[in-house]
């Protein structure tokens, strides 16, 4: 298996093969999503995505969740939207076997490893409101930043990925 920054040469040399436009910053190893919004870069027009690795009780499906970084992760509300059984959180030894990453380093440009298309990438519909969207890639060491038009019509197609957007919103109480 590739260590984490010859992962993030490969998704780089993607990219740059794919002549598609991005901003490129190297920093301190953000360990939690807070370090992430705690960079300079990061401004009110990014939006840096939490990037869940979810899956069935089965094992049989597995979820690349994207969200907003304060949007909170209920299961219920994300199984229901997907139509899947449960999620919970995948085994980390699934994350280097299908995506080549490791945790903390989570990110929807390991889909690049995702050859055989297991792996269903599902996004908050609120990820969009911003005009540019900022992941890792692939390594925690490093952050780079698309349009949102670059990162969703161009850097998916290019990885034979189609995305499903969800609402994750909680649904109001209904008071008798």
């Amino acid at each position: 298996m590739l260590n984490t920054n010859e992962v993030r040469q490969e998704i780089l040399s993607f990219l740059n093969e794919q002549k598609i436009p991005y901003e490129y910053h190297e920093h301190e190893k953000a360990h939690t999503i807070e370090d992430c919004l705690a960079m300079p870069f990061i401004t009110a027009d990014v939006t840096i995505c939490r990037n869940l690795f979810l899956c069935n009780r089965q094992q049989s499906q597995f979820y690349l969740l994207l969200l907003r970084p304060l949007t909170a992760f209920r299961t219920s509300i994300v199984s229901k939207a997907l139509g899947s059984s449960r999620l919970s959180f995948a085994p980390e030894d699934a994350l280097p076997q299908l995506l080549h990453l490791t945790s903390g380093s989570v990110s929807p440009l390991g889909l690049f490893y995702d050859k055989e298309h297991l792996i269903t990438l599902a996004a908050e519909k609120a990820i969009l409101d911003t005009p540019r969207i900022a992941f890792h890639p692939c390594d925690n060491h490093a952050t780079v930043i698309f349009s949102q038009a670059a990162f969703w019509q161009r850097v998916l197609p290019a990885l034979g990925v189609n995305p499903v957007m969800i609402d994750v919103e909680i649904p109001p109480q209904i008071t008798v």
